[in-house]
């Protein structure tokens, strides 16, 4: 069994920031009450711009391990250099995380990976600030092959100008559900703070996580959080976490109890994947259609080839049926598809006539 999948839902909380030895040793002891599975707190904080606070580096880890020790309490640490690895180590951390800021930089994540090459410690991999499945799968691809046997995703949200329901970061829910398709065995673990930004909105943001089948929470908790050193503003008190973890329902699969708006909600999601996944699929199609265009003009051949058409019509009308599937319907779709291949060539070549010196 994975370490992320040890507990159901997977709960990691703790500050945004590792402040003082007081605050770290008096929310370790609140949080440890709880059950939760991680402690987290921010030892290096990578800041947008400087003069903020930006962590207290390895003093903070001396702290933790006091809190680990104290309260019998696993923590985690976000790392972003090689040198935060081994001091993370060094300093018995139970697991770390790669900030977004991080993943989406493929150099950085793998001078992580060879730092990680023969070590044995549960690895998350936040989602990157961009709206990128490729390279989010990239980074986590990066940290398996380094050997870890443990890795789960966090999902943090997307960076964006206009957040959706007042969100801090857009939740863009397909990219999450969409890496769940694809690596079913992964957990992902969703961070309601970050794409909240707002401590009123963590409750309702964290069971749709669970609703959409994530397999944990991560969760900003600090003991008075106005006063919090960094973002003050989404971090809940460990009681409130009390209320929201005692209010939360986790199912593995639908069940009678689970509302049909959620179902068809989860369902919608799944859906826009697929769509998302055919736009893409029609896009190489097309450049390749494009390039097979250029090929017929440089060989003085015919846009249109009645032959080509009706290997078409046999094999997608022979494939719809094996997949129980209306022919008609699917020659139909394919129709459409082969128009627009046939209009862009022809839009190519005129282009590409008129481009010619004129004799």
């Amino acid at each position: 069994m994975s370490f992320f999948h040890s507990a159901k839902p997977f709960i990691i909380a703790g500050p945004c920031s590792a402040e003082t030895r007081e605050q770290v040793l008096a929310t370790a002891a609140e949080v440890a009450t709880l059950g939760v599975q991680l402690f987290r707190a921010g030892v290096w904080k990578p800041r947008t711009r400087p003069g903020s606070f930006e962590g207290n580096g390895q003093s903070a880890l001396e702290w933790l391990m006091e809190a680990k020790e104290l309260y019998n309490i696993k923590y985690t640490i976000e790392v972003a250099e090689p040198q935060h690895i081994e001091l993370a180590l060094q300093y018995k951390a139970d697991a770390i995380w790669i900030g977004a800021r991080t993943t989406v930089n493929p150099f950085q994540v793998q001078r992580l990976a060879d730092a990680l090459v023969g070590v044995d410690i549960p690895v998350m991999v936040k989602n990157p600030v961009n709206p990128d499945i490729e390279l989010w799968m990239g980074a986590i691809e990066r940290i398996e092959k380094a050997g870890i046997k443990h890795v789960a995703a966090i999902h943090r949200g997307f960076s964006g100008y206009s957040p959706a329901a007042g969100y801090r970061n857009q939740p863009n829910w397909p990219i999450p559900i969409e890496l769940k398709r694809r690596r079913p065995e992964l957990a992902i673990i969703c961070d309601p703070s970050h794409i909240t930004g707002k401590r009123e909105l963590i409750a309702e943001a964290s069971q749709k996580a669970l609703d959409m089948h994530f397999d944990g929470l991560m969760i900003e908790t600090h003991l008075n959080p106005d006063k919090a050193w960094s973002d003050a503003r989404q971090q809940v008190t460990p009681a409130r976490l009390r209320e929201i973890l005692s209010g939360l329902m986790h199912r593995d699969e639908f069940t009678d109890d689970m509302s049909s708006q959620v179902k068809l909600e989860y369902l919608r999601q799944l859906m826009d994947t697929i769509d998302m996944e055919i736009i893409d699929l029609i896009a190489k199609r097309m450049d390749i259609s494009g390039q097979i265009g250029d090929v017929k003009t440089a060989c003085n051949m015919t846009t249109y080839q009645p032959s080509r058409w009706r290997e078409i019509v046999e094999s997608t009308g022979a494939r719809a049926e094996e997949k129980d599937l209306s022919k008609d319907f699917i020659i139909a779709v394919y129709e459409k598809i082969h128009h627009e291949s046939i209009r862009m060539q022809l839009s190519n070549r005129a282009r590409a006539e008129n481009a010619q010196p004129k004799q």
